[in-house]
């Protein structure tokens, strides 16, 4: 019965959590707050970025993609929850959980990429001064983005493609937001392709992401201890730890929401709360970390709001 008429609907079913009863609309106006001192955070880092002329400098350029990463994820996933804890609907349309799923993964493909190619601006900041503007060149700056998001962006739809060709025979997702390994679970064909696939996209990113970062941060920790200048290793500390607290945070929330689903006595809403940890704590804390630990920044919010109230 569930085959017959999941062909004949798009409608798809989502596993709740389980709230007792009077908790849904303090969880939902707690989720509503969360969800906008996030954007509030995200795009003030962005206004920032877009109308500070001293923040015109192509390490800030490449930031631009962070708080922007952030507010796709953070908006693909938290508002579809809240909606269906406080409506206890918990239905959604299979092309919008499609949707939802793909931009969610671009999200994480996007984090690492980005916080690589931060960290290589970084490099060649601190370890080659003379040849940054050489190198950092606005054309150089441009191909970087791109090449970030580009190649996230194909190895996502490569991923997703894969399930055009798998006939779906189920209707519930086995979870409270729509991602890959839900969809497949859909299926009733062979998907052992498409699980190779996954596993080998995110080796990728992992492989592109975290070379590329420990590379730079091996240079720029030799050039501090062998540099006599104290105002470079400022500079390092200042600039580097940030991208360090953002991957820490990213890599320890994935890898729990990983290993949650490894262990059978763990409850089903733990698992889930645990998968939404990826999607809010990155966009939650990113740009208050470079608010507190990127000087131009936050001398520019500073000076910013110091004028707003004195005027």
């Amino acid at each position: 019965m569930e085959n017959k008429s999941f062909g004949f609907s798009f409608e798809l079913t989502l596993d709740p959590f389980v709230i007792p009863p009077g908790g849904k609309y303090p969880i939902f106006f707690f989720g509503i707050a969360i969800y906008f001192f996030g954007i509030f955070c995200n795009l003030t880092l962005l206004i920032l970025i877009i109308v500070k002329r001293n923040l015109h400098k192509p390490m800030y350029f490449i930031l631009f993609s962070l708080p922007l990463n952030d507010l796709i994820g953070i908006t693909a996933m938290l508002p579809k929850v809240l909606s269906d804890i406080v409506t206890e609907t918990n239905k959604v349309y299979y092309p919008l959980c499609v949707l939802q799923a793909f931009l969610l993964h671009m999200y994480g493909g996007g984090i690492l990429f980005i916080l690589a190619a931060m960290s290589f601006d970084r490099y060649v900041a601190i370890c080659m001064p003379l040849r940054y503007s050489s190198i950092m060149t606005p054309r150089g700056v441009t191909c970087i983005i791109f090449l970030v998001w580009g190649l996230d962006f194909v190895l996502i739809v490569s991923l997703f493609s894969l399930q055009t060709r798998l006939p779906r025979c189920k209707s519930v997702i086995m979870n409270v937001f729509c991602d890959n390994p839900s969809l497949l679970k859909l299926t009733c064909g062979n998907t052992a392709i498409n699980n190779i696939i996954g596993l080998f996209n995110t080796a990728i990113m992992q492989a592109v992401s975290v070379s590329v970062q420990a590379f730079s941060y091996v240079k720029i920790l030799i050039t501090c201890v062998v540099t006599r200048r104290s105002e470079t290793k400022t500079k390092a500390v200042n600039t580097c730890v940030a991208q360090l607290v953002i991957l820490v945070i990213f890599e320890i929330a994935g890898t729990f929401t990983i290993l949650s689903h490894r262990f059978k006595n763990v409850s089903a809403d733990l698992q889930k709360i645990m998968g939404m940890l990826i999607f809010l704590v990155p966009p939650l804390l990113n740009p208050i970390v470079y608010g507190l630990y990127t000087n131009e920044i936050r001398s520019t919010f500073l000076r910013v709001l110091k004028n707003r109230f004195t005027n």
